[in-house]
């Protein structure tokens, strides 16, 4: 799943890679991905696996892509899950992906954009969740679908997100994304504009003592003291975390089955 760059000596986690296996598996169901844009990732994954959904009735992924993040949470609740993508070849994989999973009659794609959905939603949701294509200064790839995936103000600016979350979420709802530091930093500010608050900070780091790279967020319409945390993927050694494992062992078949704490 992570893809290791060596690099002085050390190899470094590379959030962005993407698996050129046409289907991935995990332990409780399976990915297709050929003609999807953005590949399954590992930041699609830490958000799956970390954000609060157990007591979810209804929630929203938005850009579902292949589906990954929609799956993650039927596995984790029992909500009906709504999972959007303006991109027709990422509503057809999800689609397909959904109907191929044990979760089929709760999972529901639909081909569309966030802006035109918030117009046209027939429901609110207890939970809305995002993996976004917020990477303001990225090198822009040559392949169209994936500029739109990746890049920020191709089709959907942090501004129009937010006020399409504020009209979707319940006014006791919660929306939770996870986005590189700078841009994570920049949607807080413009959230907080339009009257939606950061209430939980994950920051993740490939290697402990490295820098932040992601950072896993909570929102919701209310104000509260914010909670923060650090996560670590890989241990000083090189070796998945005992909290990394913890999080996504329910998800992943490559990694230990047991802590290195022995747990």
């Amino acid at each position: 799943m992570l893809s290791m760059n060596r690099l002085n000596g050390e190899y470094e986690v590379n959030f962005m890679a993407e698996e050129e296996h046409s289907v991935f598996y995990f332990k409780k169901f399976e990915v297709k991905q050929t003609q999807c844009a953005m590949k399954v990732g590992t930041d699609a994954v830490l958000l799956g696996a970390w954000v609060a959904c157990s007591n979810a009735k209804y929630i929203l992924d938005v850009g579902t892509g292949t589906g990954l993040l929609a799956l993650m949470v039927a596995q984790r609740s029992d909500a009906v899950i709504d999972a959007i993508d303006i991109d027709m070849q990422a509503y057809m994989h999800a689609k397909e992906n959904f109907e191929v999973s044990q979760w089929r009659e709760r999972l529901n794609a639909k081909q569309c954009s966030v802006q035109a959905y918030a117009e046209i939603a027939e429901r609110r949701y207890d939970l809305i969740i995002s993996n976004p294509p917020f990477f303001m200064n990225a090198h822009k790839s040559t392949f169209v679908e994936r500029n739109v995936a990746r890049h920020f103000n191709e089709t959907l600016t942090m501004g129009e997100l937010i006020q399409a979350v504020v009209n979707l979420l319940t006014p006791e709802g919660s929306f939770s994304l996870i986005l590189p530091v700078k841009e994570g930093g920049l949607l807080i500010e413009v959230a907080e504009s339009q009257g939606l608050f950061v209430n939980e900070i994950v920051r993740v780091r490939t290697k402990f003592g490295k820098a932040e790279k992601r950072l896993l967020l909570r929102f919701s319409k209310v104000r509260s003291e914010i909670k923060t945390d650090t996560l670590s993927i890989q241990n000083s050694d090189g070796k998945y975390s005992d909290e990394y494992i913890q999080l996504t062992r329910e998800f992943y078949t490559h990694l230990p089955e047991r802590l290195q704490s022995g747990k």
